[in-house]
């Protein structure tokens, strides 16, 4: 059974009548006209905002606080010659907005250099080492970007070396402000109480507005980077973002960067296809490597850089690092579940905590990322070092728990640690584990955490196959870009029966099959759910499948395809999955698992689990299958034998491999004439080495080396010959029988009918009888 990962919730609610009314007065398909009041967009003018950003969508950036002041301070160290640095942070969006603040303060003749905190040695956010580091090389103002509103302590100590510095940042506020000369931040409220008109910009979005109040305009020549960093910091595409997302697609498909189309090529990415998608899977993973690696500062090179063999020399080493760190994760990864499956931590807990040795920092909020999505609960991953008493790690976390509030209470015990609900980094001593585990869990019971509430998955409409068009697709995109609180729409998917199921990847870690509907047929895509495959059966399967309607290139042809977000099964009574071949995913669900030959038992006893039985037919019992699943394995030789056992059992659903490896069927039963020949052939012939001389008699007779080996032994059964020491002669005292009364032949009619009734019907036949042997 298929299990959905997600609580659908099926058509959105909405008011007809709006979507109705938007469609006419806008004058747009009304398809789209639903999804846009899903979204909150209900009249005429907020369509067209929405779907047609322009650069009226900007705001006064001298709504934001403090932005005059810290205007006039930037200005003023420009015009004086002072050294200005501009500090950053080690994450895409980092990186993206120091980029943006130092090409602008370049362009405007400042003598300006940038730092970025390494994230292992120095953490994220102001360092006072760092910032008196930076002072005492001449530096009188700081500039910080997507960082230093909590930085206090760094900030103080500048004060006391006479550097002023100006906070950028976008960050959750802390109960007291540093007393920076200024802070530029979109939700510190002025002296009229009032904040910036949008709060959810990141920390390039605030940089791009600095920018524009230096340059008193819209610096779209900083679009394609701002971009970079808004998608990448997952922050709303609504207002101001969804401008500069919007745009910003538009200036990299034009960009002139030699870095970032040296980034785009490593990446592989299509210029002219060029999405939101590409910086979030492409370009953003890449600058975010460098940071979770080694050292973030090549990023803004990279990205700034107008000399081409750099420019390409640091998109390889960028698209390197990014390898690494997939290499890390999914080495950490598997490490990890193998402690977590052998540990029993799932037992009783609704938290885990995993400590690996010597694993990279930088990998390891990815890591937990990966198994929240694996065991849907909050997960924090730690590694010790050998010549270290302490741990340090990331956690991440489900919807309905707040994991900074969880660890907050044993704070003193820890030697390091913030984050906010989602999300936490922390450093506790060896000794402390425990007691995180158990302050997790004692978070768990207090917060009410319930694992078997799924996370919901908002389904736009139900879509038939045949709906799918290029013309939909286009519809579709006229929404985009999609992002944080503008998700791309995500459909039920109505269909007949599914096709071509198979698995992909190098380790079959992924699922393909083909939905249909009359004439229609819809590729559908679902990473991470190849372990599903053998779940599926060319339309014997009642599966549900909501996903995203996108679009595939290869060899220069485009196709749409669906990528699945979750799947859901209902299994019928029986289910027929016929197969020649046996692998050791098809034992994976427990179940009963019933063969009719002990020697394909034995051979494949091991792969069965322990919650499941493996048993020959002759030995199952009633109360081994009532509401379990029973598999039948391999292809009795007799029907009755499988009618016999249906009788005695009451499973919740059959399933059928009903695997043979070769069909008696495809020799058939040998004629009269045949037995006649191989007959004449052994009476005129003594000694005949049957190991030995098969292959020539089979030549001679014109007769299969298979059917001869029957005959021989439909012969012996009857007394017709003797073999002795492989030396088959005619049996001198041998009288007429019916070749009927052998054994061997009346078993070979049963194969030949028990083929014909199980493997050879067709699958409506063959479950129809199954169903009628069981009852139901």
């Amino acid at each position: 059974m298929i299990n959905s990962k997600f609580k659908w919730q099926l058509d959105q609610p909405i008011d007809p009548q709006a979507a109705d009314k938007l469609a006419k007065d806008a004058n747009i398909d009304p398809f789209i006209a639903k999804m846009l009041v899903q979204r909150g967009v209900t009249t005429p003018e907020a369509a067209e905002e929405f779907m047609n950003p322009s650069v009226s969508a900007f705001h006064d950036p001298f709504l934001m606080h403090d932005m005059q002041k810290g205007i006039d301070r930037i200005q003023k160290a420009v015009e004086t010659g002072e050294h200005i640095t501009v500090y950053g942070d080690y994450d895409a969006d980092g990186i993206t907005s120091t980029t943006i603040m130092y090409e602008t303060l370049s362009d405007l003749g400042a003598d300006v250099d940038y730092y970025i905190p390494n994230r292992f040695s120095e953490g994220y956010g102001p360092n006072v080492q760092a910032f008196e580091n930076i002072i005492k090389k001449g530096t009188t103002l700081i500039v910080t970007v997507d960082n230093g509103v909590a930085g206090n302590d760094a900030i103080d100590a500048a004060n006391q070396l006479h550097c002023d510095v100006v906070v950028t940042d976008h960050h959750s506020l802390p109960e007291k402000l540093p007393d920076a000369y200024a802070i530029i931040h979109p939700r510190v409220k002025n002296e009229n109480g009032d904040a910036y008109p949008f709060g959810d910009l990141c920390g390039a979005g605030v940089a791009f507005k600095i920018a524009q109040a230096l340059m008193d305009e819209v610096p779209s020549d900083l679009l394609d980077i701002a971009s970079i960093g808004t998608v990448a910091d997952i922050v709303s595409l609504r207002d101001e973002n969804r401008a500069i997302v919007k745009f910003g697609v538009q200036a990299i498909q034009n960009s002139q960067r030699p870095g970032l189309l040296a980034l785009i090529k490593e990446a592989g990415i299509d210029l002219s296809k060029f999405s939101e998608d590409d910086i979030g899977f492409g370009i953003a993973p890449r600058l975010n490597s460098l940071g979770r690696i080694k050292d973030a500062t090549v990023g803004v090179e990279l990205l700034s850089t107008f000399d081409e063999d750099r420019a390409s020399e640091l998109a390889k080493f960028a698209n390197s690092q990014n390898d690494l760190r997939k290499s890390l994760v999914d080495q950490f990864f598997t490490d990890a579940v193998q402690s977590v499956e052998d540990g029993g931590d799932l037992h009783g807990r609704r938290t885990l905590v995993v400590v690996g040795n010597n694993w990279h920092q930088g990998v390891l909020g990815i890591v937990a990322s990966r198994l929240v999505d694996k065991y849907q609960r909050p997960t924090i991953v730690m590694t010790a070092a050998d010549d270290s008493d302490e741990v340090k790690g990331s956690g991440r976390s489900v919807d309905q728990f707040d994991l900074f509030k969880a660890i907050d209470p044993i704070r003193d015990q820890t030697v390091g640690f913030g984050g906010h609900h989602s999300a936490v980094g922390l450093t506790i001593k060896k000794d402390k584990v425990p007691v995180l585990k158990d302050q997790l869990e004692k978070a768990a019971a207090d917060q009410h955490l319930d694992l078997s509430v799924k996370p919901k998955l908002a389904i736009s409409a139900v879509l038939p196959i045949s709906k799918v068009t290029p013309d939909l697709c286009d519809k579709i995109k006229t929404l985009a870009p999609f992002g944080q609180d503008n998700p791309k729409p995500i459909f039920k998917m109505q269909f007949d029966s599914l096709t071509n199921v198979k698995t992909m990847g190098k380790t079959n870690d992924h699922l393909k099959f083909s939905l249909v509907q009359g004439n229609n047929q819809l590729t559908a895509i679902a990473f991470g759910k190849g372990s599903v495959a053998p779940e599926l059966q060319n339309g014997q399967t009642t599966l549900e499948v909501a996903g995203e309607i996108g679009e595939n290139t290869w060899n220069n042809r485009t196709t749409l395809q669906l990528m699945i977000d979750d799947l859901k099964q209902t299994l019928p009574p029986v289910v027929d999955q016929r197969t020649r071949e046996l692998h050791q995913q098809m034992f994976a669900q427990s179940g009963v698992y019933v063969f009719f030959h002990e020697k394909i038992l034995k051979q494949l006893q091991r792969y069965v689990g322990d919650q499941s039985q493996a048993v020959m037919y002759n030995q199952v019992q009633k109360d081994f299958t009532d509401g379990h699943r029973l598999y039948i394995v391999d292809c009795p030789d007799v029907v009755d034998d499988l009618v016999t056992l249906l009788a005695n059992v009451q499973p919740q659903t059959t399933v059928l491999y009903l695997y043979k490896k070769q069909l008696i069927s495809k020799i058939g039963m040998p004629d009269r004439n045949s037995y006649a020949k191989l007959f004449r052939f052994i009476k005129e012939h003594s000694n005949i080495n049957i190991a030995t001389q098969l292959k020539q008699i089979s030549e001679h007779l014109h007769i299969s080396a298979r059917t001869i080996i029957f005959m021989v032994q439909v012969f012996l059964e009857l007394d017709f010959i003797t073999i002795k020491d492989r030396m088959i002669n005619l049996n001198p005292d041998y009288a007429d029988r019916d070749l009927k009364t052998a054994p061997s032949y009346h078993l070979r009619i049963e194969q030949l009918a028990a083929e014909k009734k199980l493997l050879v019907s067709n699958t409506h036949e063959l479950v129809s009888f199954v169903k009628d042997c069981l009852g139901v």
